[in-house]
């Protein structure tokens, strides 16, 4: 499928600074739309980015996000590591994979995952076999909090406190360290996540690559493991921790349960990205492995509200487009809803990992593809 409109976003050059092995658009890993203004992520960075849509014209078909406000997670997590080792040698990233908001809090996840060292095309055996056998974990991966909203000149911002209506929000995450926090405490000791701990993200481990609300509710999408071709989504309850800008996880159900599993049969795909539609949930999936595709779009009915842990097989599963793929560049990361100016037809925005040069423009402008996005399937 071709896409049926582009938005051009302009990034600033200068604000490379807290992703310094690449280029803000060339990684982009997650797509948030609220209103006027579109987040975004790269995956090697420790911020948040902000630009603000303007200009269309009369069919509201070309776009520009521009006016770049970057929001450095330093500013509202105690992450356990600083952005950078030394004198800016390398950057201590977050791993940005998710980013979700209900009005009150932007929520924003790491991908939770180790690392193993990818060899150069120039490494001889020897150094290959060293590269390929380290793993290391980076902690500011351990990411999932929530980020207060505000308001500034009518455009929404992130905030580290706010009162609203008597009431004081702050900017929060959960409760752990540089070796892991308490989520994966528990799913270390899962029957099906346990074993994938110790394995890197592009190994089919564990790796977090996309979040939704699900009312008080936050799901987390995960790329890997995908286990004999089933992908998994993990239901959790974080709340205020007694000590200030920390959360915990609160019980799900009677029993205690601090999670919840929902496996869906995406054709051995993993998750790469998750959106909420409503009462429904649209699945970004692509492969586990680091491979170049095939990347596909997925509808789960009411999956924005499940009930209790779920099995959904692929004939419950809606197949709604196929997404085109490069070879090593263009991999699709994050999607978000993308209607036209005068919200008749509703699109997907998707933006890319390791983009493409023709995608690139100048210095700081990379395009972004928007697809026509086919309504739901009616039941017979």
């Amino acid at each position: 499928m071709h896409p049926s409109n582009i938005v051009l976003l302009e990034f600033h050059p200068e604000r490379d600074d807290l992703s310094p092995d690449k280029e803000l658009r060339n990684g982009l890993s997650v797509a948030l739309r609220m209103g006027k203004t579109l987040w975004l992520a790269n995956d090697e960075s420790v911020s948040i980015e902000r630009l603000t849509l303007v200009e269309e014209d009369s069919r509201g078909q070309s776009s520009f996000a521009r006016e770049h406000h970057q929001f450095a997670l330093h500013d509202f997590f105690d992450l356990p590591l600083p952005a950078f080792d030394g004198e800016k040698e390398r950057i201590n990233e977050a791993d940005v994979e998710g980013l979700a908001c209900d009005g009150k809090y932007m929520w924003v996840t790491g991908s939770h995952s180790l690392r193993r060292k990818k060899p150069d095309p120039e490494d001889g055996n020897k150094r290959t076999h060293k590269r390929l056998a380290t793993v290391s974990a980076d902690g500011n991966r351990y990411l999932l909090g929530r980020i207060p909203m505000g308001e500034q000149d009518g455009v929404p911002t992130l905030v580290k406190e706010i009162e609203y209506k008597g009431k004081r929000r702050t900017a929060a995450m959960l409760r752990g360290d540089a070796h892991g926090n308490e989520l994966t405490a528990q799913l270390r000791l899962d029957e099906h996540i346990g074993p994938f701990l110790a394995i890197p993200g592009k190994d089919n481990g564990f790796d977090i690559e996309g979040i939704a609300l699900a009312g008080k509710h936050v799901l987390l999408g995960l790329r890997g493991p995908v286990l004999r071709g089933w992908a998994t989504i993990i239901e959790v309850a974080p709340v205020d921790d007694e000590k200030a800008g920390l959360l915990r996880l609160a019980p799900l159900d009677a029993d205690g349960n601090l999670y919840r599993k929902h496996f869906l049969d995406l054709g051995g795909l993993g998750i790469r990205d998750l959106c909420k539609q409503g009462r429904d949930l649209l699945i970004l999936a692509g492969p586990t492995m680091d491979l170049d595709g095939p990347v596909t779009l997925f509808r789960w009915v009411g999956g924005a509200e499940p009930d209790g842990e779920t099995v959904v097989s692929s004939a419950v599963l809606e197949h709604v487009l196929n997404l085109p793929f490069g070879q090593g560049v263009d991999h699709p990361e994050g999607i978000a809803l993308f209607a036209s100016r005068d919200g008749a037809d509703e699109g997907l925005l998707v933006v890319h990992d390791s983009a493409s040069p023709s995608r690139q423009i100048g210095e700081s402008t990379l395009v972004a593809d928007v697809y026509p996005l086919p309504s739901r399937k009616k039941k017979r």
